[in-house]
Parts: structure tokens; sequence; C-alpha cells
């Protein structure tokens, strides 16, 4: 864009009360136009942050428990489990390190601060998940023609306070966080519960080889743990590539939302317009609106960046106003 042939508003909106406006090339809406993206779903700190480390201190020592126990036991379907439980407990560490990131503020060299590191450690999270499920299966496999014999009692008494741990855990993360608002605690609950899925597991089997000394239980439960940690793991990689590749969120249509700025007086086209995500819970926008001569542009970027936010919740809004005089070459993007 050629900024020094424009004239645009730039508007800054500070704790959705008031705003001001002066000469510039683009508009924030927002609370976070000087300082940052800080009022996001990372933000609502303390709570969050305890709920997530007594989730993740619970979590991390039971994985270590199910995974001596499962050394110990001979049981494939506790090291599964503790495989799944190691993903997890990445996962809330995750969450945990991107919330104390996310406070350090944007610089000149990263004027988006560090939330993208939650997303690069997501998609290294996904990968990894992938090597356990492998390595899992493989085992499992490997126990099918000859399953070994498992100490199923202590197997079934290390799945059990597994169990309770996580439902603990779940039970903390509820009550210390808002799991609703905030997109990390949701993800981190859901995990939780998908490790409680695989103590469940492992308490069957233990219970099957228990009763009828059917050894095959083990590697068979073992198997459907790991594909549990694929589904998880596919998720996270999709999502996460997806942001890196700056995709459209999820929650959001373009169609829509270029619908809206056009149905608002004055604007006749809408173009450039881009959508994207920042990290989980932080969207970000940025377009051109062609506005007829005849109405003023002040107004009309203030209602755009309403519509916006109201709308579609974005509130990361970066908007070029341009009148019929304007032209500029065709953007590559």
């Amino acid at each position: 864009m050629n900024n020094s042939k424009h004239s645009k508003q730039h508007q800054h909106s500070h704790s959705g009360s008031h705003s001001h406006s002066h000469s510039g090339s683009h508009s924030h809406s927002g609370p976070h136009s000087h300082s940052g993206p800080h009022s996001h779903s990372h933000s609502h700190a303390p709570d969050n942050k305890k709920g997530l480390l007594i989730a993740l201190i619970i979590t991390g020592g039971i994985m270590f428990l199910e995974f001596f126990g499962g050394l110990v036991t001979g049981s494939l379907a506790l090291l599964s489990d503790s495989g799944h439980m190691l993903s997890d407990t990445a996962s809330l560490a995750l969450s945990l390190v991107a919330m104390i990131m996310a406070v350090k503020p944007p610089s000149a060299k990263n004027s988006f601060g560090f939330y993208r590191f939650e997303i690069m450690a997501a998609l290294f999270n996904g990968v990894t998940l992938f090597v356990i499920a492998g390595f899992i299966m493989w085992e499992a496999f490997q126990r099918f023609s000859s399953p070994p014999a498992v100490a199923s009692g202590t197997m079934m008494l290390i799945a059990a306070v597994g169990l309770l741990a996580n439902l603990v855990s779940a039970w903390s993360l509820m009550r210390q966080s808002g799991a609703k608002d905030n997109i990390n605690i949701k993800s981190a609950y859901l995990h939780i519960m998908g490790d409680a899925l695989g103590s469940v597991g492992a308490l069957i089997a233990g219970l099957i080889m228990n009763l009828f000394s059917w050894y095959a239980a083990d590697p068979i439960i073992s198997v459907l743990v790991a594909l549990l940690i694929l589904r998880s793991a596919w998720g996270v990689i999709k999502q996460a590539f997806h942001i890196l590749m700056e995709g459209t969120p999820l929650n959001v249509n373009t169609h829509d939302v270029q619908q809206a700025l056009m149905g608002i007086e004055g604007v006749s086209d809408v173009h450039d317009l881009h959508i994207w995500t920042i990290t989980s819970g932080l969207d970000a926008l940025s377009g051109h609106l062609l506005i007829r001569d005849d109405v003023n542009h002040e107004q009309v970027l203030q209602e755009a960046l309403r519509v916006v936010e109201e709308n579609f919740g974005i509130r990361h809004t970066t908007l070029q106003i341009e009148g019929s005089s304007l032209k500029h070459g065709e953007l590559p993007v």
C-alpha cells in the first residue's frame, strides 16, 4: 500500500469506553491498542494459573506412577495410559507457560508479543503424540502372539488411583478456572477427561485378566488408548497447522464478515479482507473499505469496528478507509 498517498483515520478505543482519532494508516479496536493484546482468554490470570498448576502437578504425578507401575507389573495398558498422560501433562504445562509468556509485552522484534509460542509448542506436542502412539501400537502388535503375564491386581490398583486423580484434577480445573470462557482451560479439561477414559480402560483390562487370565486384553486395550492418543494428536496438529498457515478462525465466516461490512451505510466495497488467529482466543482482522465521498469517514470506521467486534468477537481490527480518488495496485494476497 502506498501509505503516503492515503488519507485514513487511526482509531483507538481504550477499555471499550472512549475513543479518539488522528491521521494514520489503520485502526485498532479493543483495549490492547497500546500495550499489546492482553485482554483475551489467557488473561483471567490468578484462578486459571492456580487451577492449571494443581491439574499439572496431579497429572504429572500419576503419569510417573503409571509409567513405573507399567514397568513393574508388565502392563502395556498402564504404559500406554502413562503415554497419554504425558501428552496431557505437556498440554497443561504448555497452557501454563503460554499464560506466563502472554504477560511479556510486544517488542520491536516481536510486535505481536509471544502469543504464537503456544501454537508452536502445540504443534510439537501433537507430533510427539504420534510418535508415542506409534511405539505403543508396535509393542502391542509384538505382544498379540504371546501376551506376557501381567500383575493384574497391582495394575488395577494403580489404574484406580490414576482414575481418581484425573477426576480430582478435572474438578480442580473446573472449580478454579473458567473452563467455558477459556479455550486453553477447556482443552486441558477435555485432555484430562481423556486420561480418565484411559484409566478406565486399564481397569477393565486388569479386571478381565484377573478373572479370566486372558492376557491379550492388555495389548487390545493399549491399542484403543493409542487410537485415542492419535485422535487428540491429529486434532492438535490440524488446528496448530491451520493457525500457522494464517487460516480463517473456525468460528468466523469471511463471507459473513464481508456482508456485514457491506451492510454499513456509505460502504460501497470491501476488499483485501484477511482474518486470522494470532493464538487461541485472539483473532485479528485487516481489510480495505471503499467509502462514498459524501459520508463521514470516521463515523463509518467507528461503525465498522463496532460491527466486527459485536458480531464476530474480533477486537484486533485494522481497517483502511479509501475514497473514490484513491488508486492502488492489486495486492498479492
